[in-house]
């Protein structure tokens, strides 16, 4: 009997220090998964960062195997040689390809606007989205014509007033929170138009490019300039807030699939300082 209640006792201790705790043991099958689906997603960056890095190095052999090696004045000729091979489309036929360019990566029925950051639907040409020249077509005076007028890489989508109220205004530091509710984050003053954070960088690489496709061979001859101007000389600023702007703003996806469609489908040019971000240093360096 002795030993009877001896046991009793025993299992009667072992089964209160078995509940003296409401966390449940640990189930290897569900931590096994969170650790593989940590895997996976480490795997996808690694993979799409390699992919990235083929594609470029791809260019590099094919595309752009002239610029390579090169910097300062003779890489920027060397670019402008090969950006200027390009198939040239209407203004008319740029709304369509602006469908293309611009949709928005989370719904195939919409574009992205510029400025304004927000998703609206393709099928609202002139009242939700107009084109956007972001070199402004005023300076220069090259109005919408093939060519200038209607390189892919200088048209984006965006919101109509906000588009109009941005005008022919230069690129720099604002002084003034612009009072819209359209773009967000957004300043101007009398001179000088300041865009949301998150595409600072990607108008700085539109300008750069601009500078580097147009020059004394075509039309007009656009350059990029350190003050923001006034008249319709072809001439459009500021360089260094675009040059700190590319800088800060890394290029991204958005961009990164931009230039494949236009180049892959409509112009059949790139531009490339979304490929090659560091040439904007090696070109315009010492002028920051």
């Amino acid at each position: 009997m002795k030993k009877l209640i001896k046991v009793i006792c025993v299992v009667s201790v072992i089964a209160l220090s078995g509940c003296g705790t409401n966390q449940p043991a640990p189930n290897p099958g569900t931590q096994g998964q969170k650790n593989s689906s940590k895997q996976n997603i480490v795997q996808q960056q690694t993979r799409n960062a390699e992919r990235i890095s083929l594609a470029e190095n791809d260019l590099d052999h094919t595309y752009y195997k002239t610029a390579i090696g090169k910097s300062g004045a003779e890489l920027k000729q060397a670019l402008n040689d090969i950006i200027s091979k390009q198939e040239v489309i209407s203004y008319r036929d740029a709304t369509e390809a602006l469908r293309d360019t611009d949709e928005d990566p989370n719904n195939k029925d919409n574009v992205l606007l510029l400025y304004a950051g927000r998703s609206v639907k393709k099928a609202n040409y002139d009242s939700q989205w107009n084109k956007e020249h972001v070199w402004a077509k005023s300076h220069g005076d090259f109005g919408t014509g093939h060519g200038m007028g209607s390189d892919l890489h200088n048209l984006r989508a965006e919101d109509p007033g906000v588009n109009s109220d941005r005008g022919r205004l230069d690129f720099d530091k604002s002084d003034d929170e612009y009072p819209k509710e359209e773009a967000p984050d957004t300043h101007w003053d009398q001179d000088s138009w300041e865009p949301r954070d998150e595409v600072k960088g990607d108008v700085a690489r539109i300008i750069l490019y601009m500078d580097t496709r147009y020059d004394e061979d075509d039309w007009k001859d656009l350059k990029v300039v350190d003050r923001t101007v006034r008249d319709k000389s072809p001439l459009h600023g500021k360089l260094s807030a675009l040059l700190k702007w590319h800088n800060e703003d890394a290029v991204d996806d958005f961009e990164r699939r931009r230039n494949n469609v236009i180049y892959e489908k409509y112009q059949h040019n790139r531009n490339p300082f979304i490929d090659h971000p560091e040439w904007v240093n090696q070109i315009w360096g010492g002028q920051q």
